[in-house]
């Protein structure tokens, strides 16, 4: 339970506090452990330093990705029981510890601690930090649950347009360990600032609140928005939230298939051709992938509040598969074909992150829509192992056989477009949950005066 100045009853918002100053607080969280997807920018220097190969060093982020999972699916009931600001506090202890001690690692020479530090320590604050504000939020912005975790959820991947340049300026062209070390201790301490902006802002609605002029809607046949709460516990009980689990991994699947291996991805698809790709052009593309991704999670979750959620993932699953046919088909014929294509699945896959949390809400309410939302990024983390491992596996098979080209790719582009039509079926199965699952009318209302 949070204690003093953490706890949720210290956090509730006076009348008249504006709701539209969550959303900044959630995004100095969200911002800050963004910087996961820029853990590439230490691969090289880390490796040259303590004679590392690339295996070794992708472990602290490999380790990151792994307990942010774990930790957002054991730590959601927390989440929803303390509130936004403990979690928000223990997110923003874990992330900056885990840079502090990855300085003491590089400047000790000890590897170990880098991996415990970042991926171990540092993953937990990824997890706890992620889910952090979600709950909140969509209690703030029932009218527009979806925009308002769209605006989060995108920090989490621009993250890394910041950080990336940040780091690598202050690393320099070869870096010495005390230069990495020093580091990671001024990342520590800038983000342990930046995100007490979060905890210290952030504010939790009281009972009753509700928009001005606003009235829930229940839509059965499209948004299946509903009136009811479901607990965490009983909604993993559900076909609805297996449903959604499958929906998420693989249309998460699908795209970091192409993320994590975009730029070897454009260099040898046009390889081949009179106009190869570069690695200037290849750093260019990743670049460009990571903008759609964020700007996806904000543009189709907003979206989906006019459309529905299952309408949208509709969209990302059926266009999807669709746009990977056009790459497998037309091949490396057309380099523009193949980025505007793979610029939508990018912004499909982060549009999927943001957009989950506010369907959970429309099928479970906001009860425990954290908690529930921590269990079902399970689906990430095998997902985050599932698309890299199939696209790698099949190319560096394929190169094997003494394939290249496109040619390294196909099979993999079929499988995902296998996989993102199970996901299209998955998400055509979601009906409204069963009464039998419903939490009694006051329940949550009472388990949080409790907390």
């Amino acid at each position: 339970m949070a204690l003093g100045f953490l706890a949720r009853s210290r956090i509730v918002a006076p009348p008249g506090w504006t709701r539209w100053l969550v959303p900044p607080a959630a995004l100095s969280v969200h911002l800050s452990i963004g910087q996961a997807y820029a853990w590439s920018v230490f691969k090289t220097p880390l490796e040259k330093t303590l004679h590392l190969n690339g295996t070794q060093s992708s472990l602290p982020f490999q380790l990151g990705i792994v307990m942010l999972g774990l930790s957002a699916a054991f730590g959601g009931t927390l989440v929803e029981r303390n509130g936004p600001r403990w979690a928000m506090f223990v997110s923003m202890c874990c992330f900056a510890s885990g840079f502090l001690i990855s300085a003491l690692g590089v400047a000790t020479g000890q590897f170990w601690l880098v991996v415990v530090g970042y991926g171990g320590i540092g993953g937990i604050g990824l997890g706890i930090g992620y889910i952090s504000p979600v709950s909140t939020l969509i209690k703030w912005f029932p009218d527009r649950p979806g925009m308002a975790t769209g605006i989060a959820i995108m920090g989490f991947g621009g993250g890394a347009l910041i950080a990336s340049p940040w780091s690598s300026s202050m690393l320099g062209t070869n870096p010495a360990a005390g230069t990495i070390a020093t580091a990671f201790l001024v990342h520590g301490i800038v983000y342990a600032v930046f995100m007490s902006m979060g905890w210290l802002l952030v504010r939790v609605p009281a009972d009753d609140w509700k928009p001005a002029g606003w009235e829930p809607k229940t839509d059965h046949g499209v948004a299946m928005i509903t009136t009811a709460n479901v607990s965490a516990a009983n909604a993993i009980k559900t076909p609805q939230f297996w449903c959604l689990w499958i929906v998420l991994c693989f249309n998460v699947t699908a795209g970091i298939g192409i993320l994590e291996k975009a730029s070897p991805m454009i260099v040898d698809f046009f390889k081949s051709t009179s106009t190869p790709v570069g690695t200037a052009a290849a750093a260019g593309f990743v670049a460009l992938l990571s903008l759609c991704n964020m700007l996806g999670r904000f543009v189709w979750s907003s979206t989906s509040d006019v459309v529905g959620r299952k309408n949208i993932y509709r969209t990302y699953l059926g266009v999807g598969a669709v746009l990977y046919l056009v790459i497998a088909l037309t091949q490396n014929s057309s380099k523009l074909v193949f980025i505007l294509c793979a610029m939508v699945i990018l912004s499909f896959y982060g549009g999927g992150f943001s957009t989950v949390p506010a369907y959970l809400k429309d099928l479970f309410g906001t009860y425990q829509v954290g908690a529930i939302h921590g269990r079902l990024l399970t689906a990430w983390s095998v997902a985050g192992v599932l698309g890299p491992l199939i696209v790698n596996r099949i190319a560096d098979s394929e190169k094997a056989a003494g394939k290249s080209g496109p040619a390294l790719y196909q099979l993999s582009f079929y499988i995902m477009i296998g996989l993102l039509v199970v996901g299209f079926v998955a998400n055509e199965l979601v009906r409204p949950v069963r009464e039998k699952y419903h939490e009694p009318v006051g329940a949550g209302a009472a388990a949080r005066s409790e907390a």
